[in-house]
């Protein structure tokens, strides 16, 4: 069961298109799976399309004859020009075309299978790399200083106890881990910052889709040997 969800800032945020790339799709990953923030999601986009309307509908429009007939010289004009330059666009799209990006539906990890969020589909993996049971692959996406990851644990693993010197977004896209803080399931939509430390633990092993505009800091005993890796892990 999902406990977790973004906040209904962060879901109007979402619905009017005002979110950095990375974290837009984090956000529509769990839309996809949620049907509280489904609902949700079609409420706040009911009500942004309603204000706009009501903008629009009471701003009062004067419009003169001579302004009609320009109209209609403008209309013209653009259909002409629109014969005239169909072709060209035609053959200069077909010189150069490029594919469209593969699509992937699923990954493999460890031997299990774990299928992707269609938001994720389109968007390239670079290479998985590992650090004892933590493996990370870095998506293809240019979002400035965000990165975006897929992250996985391997049974037993866990990531010691630490803060963060910026944020970071957690997407739980396949099984459970545990912090401080309580349980996460499939689905679970956690923010965390600066505010907040934690050492999360997974009994059987999990897969995280994550944006982080930071490294994370280590905050106890010898863990804190593994500040330089910080920026590896996230």
């Amino acid at each position: 069961m999902i406990k977790h969800h973004p906040t209904t800032t962060i879901l109007q945020r979402f619905v009017d298109g005002d979110l950095p790339v990375s974290v837009s799709i984090v956000v529509a990953s769990h839309v996809e799976i949620c049907l509280h923030c489904q609902q949700r999601s079609m409420q706040l986009t009911e009500q942004s399309a309603k204000a706009l309307f009501q903008q629009a509908s009471g701003q009062e429009i004067l419009v003169q004859s001579s302004d009609l007939d320009d109209l209609d010289m403008t209309i013209d004009e653009i259909s002409m020009m629109d014969s005239i330059t169909s072709i060209d666009v035609t053959e200069d799209k077909m010189a150069s075309e490029t594919p469209l990006p593969k699509t992937v539906t699923e990954i493999e990890i460890n031997g299990t299978r774990i299928a992707l969020p269609r938001a994720m589909r389109s968007i390239g993996l670079k290479p998985w790399q590992g650090f004892g049971k933590i493996s990370r692959a870095r998506a293809v996406l240019d979002d400035g200083h965000l990165k975006m990851s897929l992250l996985h644990l391997a049974k037993g693993g866990g990531i010691p106890t630490h803060t963060h010197n910026g944020f970071e977004i957690t997407l739980l896209l396949e099984s459970s881990f545990h912090d401080d803080m309580g349980e996460y399931n499939a689905g679970d939509f956690i923010w965390l910052d600066g505010k907040h430390t934690h050492s999360p633990l997974t009994e059987q092993g999990c897969v995280c889709l994550t944006v982080s505009n930071d490294a994370i800091h280590f905050t106890q005993g010898g863990s804190q040997l593994l500040n330089p890796i910080g920026k590896f892990i996230y």
